[in-house]
């Protein structure tokens, strides 16, 4: 399925936490937090300022980010579980 966001919102996938700590211990699912890190899937086209003329967005697609922790809206698409955020959620291009 093919997914293109509106405006100035990104389609992004999670990228898993590590399975244990740096002592070796092994955490459970029930214990583990959200990561807080992903790859962009899509991006659309830019927020429309009030001038009328659209301002290019930052990520693209491919971008690995860092974003805050309770932002976005969760989706499942072809069964995969994905994050709908504005632009302004990402904190951060890893690179």
């Amino acid at each position: 399925m093919k997914v293109r966001p509106l405006h100035d919102r990104v389609l992004v996938s999670r990228i898993d936490g590590e399975e244990k700590t740096s002592g070796g211990i092994f955490i459970p699912d029930t214990a583990k937090e959200k990561p807080q890190q992903g790859r962009v899937v899509a991006a659309g086209p830019g927020k429309v300022g009030d001038d009328g003329k659209r301002q290019p967005m930052d990520v693209k697609a491919g971008d690995r980010i860092l974003f805050s922790k309770y932002s976005g809206n969760d989706v499942v698409l072809d069964g995969e579980e994905h994050l709908i955020m504005r632009e302004e959620d990402v904190l951060a291009i890893l690179e």
